[in-house]
């Protein structure tokens, strides 16, 4: 089997941190990724990350071999597994054939970039965290301004940290708010206040539309388009796209943003660099704090979970159905992602595929990262590393969930 590789270098910066989490700065990094043949393929720097070794930053690239080759024994259907280390791109694992170019169905991920939606335009002063949805909405939809009449003290701030205390009777698997909606937005009105706003965290996926509507407003344009224009652009993305919008056009803010997952990897090194990218201030570091600090809920900010996955440290993230994953390790300077079709069994906090997940990162990632002392650069390493990625490549998991049309990754 022939196997290539070329390594690339570049001018690197020091990345500011969440320092209300953690002081630490660090400097630093190599994508080694495979492809649909039976030979991984470098792909050498995306826009923004540097391709590295692992070893070539202080990380035990064995660890992550070991990752890898017992997810390929689990049989895990794990469409993609990147880890990010001091702004360098260290490890890219792809299966099925799939490449850095597909995008995948984020789910609940398209929640915590919505937060950073919120931020950019709270920092332009277009929307504010005490808007209420009567009067956004009410403004925008006048003939549903009766409707939200009894939701004149739901902020937005209550929509970002899941306090909204509205009710929902949610139907069976294909209830409209999800698929086929002519207007999710009027559904939304019909839910009834329960409990005070701000009193009580519950995670309803009624939160998302109304934020949708809200940000919408306050952005003068959709709030797909506006991400677009705002963060996906100046990060250099590609392929993003933003499904299963209603009959009115309005998405959902929980669900339907299709990434790849290295452009998953650039919103975690947003976050973990204080809202910074390239030198650009593209989320205020005050929104940032704001955002992954805990609201109602000890372990959720604005759309952003806390100590989630690694417990004992710094760690915030967002995470979506059926195991995405973007993962901040503010301490380590590193960024993990993951998009798979795993379990959904167990419930929001503990879901099969979030317990999978917590297994990857705490006894391979974490490893991998503690060990610089062992972490000598060779060619053997090297070898064993692209050996792996390329067995990764033509690999197939079983999925662990029902597949859904969405769920297939696109190009």
């Amino acid at each position: 089997m022939e196997k290539q590789c070329k390594k690339s270098r570049m001018n690197s910066r020091c990345s500011g941190l969440l320092r209300h989490l953690l002081p630490l700065a660090a400097c630093g990094t190599l994508i080694v990724s495979g492809a649909a043949a039976a030979q991984a393929v470098p792909m050498g720097d995306e826009p923004g990350l540097q391709a590295a070794w692992p070893e070539q930053v202080g990380v035990d690239s064995r660890e992550l071999v070991r990752l890898s080759e017992w997810i390929r024994q689990q049989k895990l259907d794990v469409h993609s597994l990147l880890v990010v280390k001091n702004g360098k791109l260290i490890f890219e694992r792809y299966s099925d054939g799939l490449t850095r170019d597909h995008n995948y169905e984020l789910y609940s991920v398209t929640k915590g970039v919505t937060a950073l939606a919120a931020g950019m335009l709270i920092d332009e002063g277009r929307a504010h965290l005490d808007d209420t949805a009567d009067s956004v909405i009410g403004r925008w939809r006048p003939a549903l301004k009766a409707a939200f009449g009894d939701k004149q003290t739901v902020q937005l701030r209550h929509v970002l940290s899941m306090s909204t205390g509205l009710q929902y009777d949610f139907k069976p698997k294909d209830d409209p708010i999800y698929y086929g909606a002519p207007d999710r937005l009027k559904l939304a009105a019909d839910a009834r206040p329960k409990l005070p706003p701000g009193s009580s965290f519950e995670y309803t996926d009624i939160n998302p539309i109304l934020a949708a509507a809200m940000l919408s407003v306050s952005a003068g344009m959709p709030i797909d388009r506006y991400t677009q224009r705002k963060l996906f652009a100046p990060l250099g993305m590609k392929n993003a796209v933003w499904d299963r919008a209603d009959d009115t056009g309005l998405v959902s803010s929980g669900w339907g943003l299709r990434l790849r997952a290295i452009d998953m990897a650039k919103l975690g090194e947003l976050v973990l660099n204080d809202g910074q990218w390239q030198g650009q201030q593209l989320v205020s570091k005050s929104w940032i704090r704001q955002m992954v600090s805990p609201k109602v809920a000890s372990d959720f900010g604005y759309y952003w979970w806390i100590n989630n996955i690694v417990a004992g440290e710094p760690e915030v993230g967002t995470m979506g159905f059926k195991g995405q994953f973007i993962s901040v390790l503010p301490k380590r300077n590193t960024v993990i992602v993951m998009t798979s079709l795993m379990s959904v069994d167990g419930g929001l906090r503990d879901a099969a595929n979030l317990q999978t997940f917590r297994h990857m990162v705490r006894d391979y990632i974490l490893p991998a990262l503690d060990n610089p002392a062992h972490a000598e650069d060779s060619n053997g390493r090297r070898a064993a590393l692209r050996e792996e990625l390329a067995l990764s490549a033509v690999s197939r998991g079983v999925p662990g969930a029902p597949m859904d049309p969405t769920d297939k990754p696109r190009l």
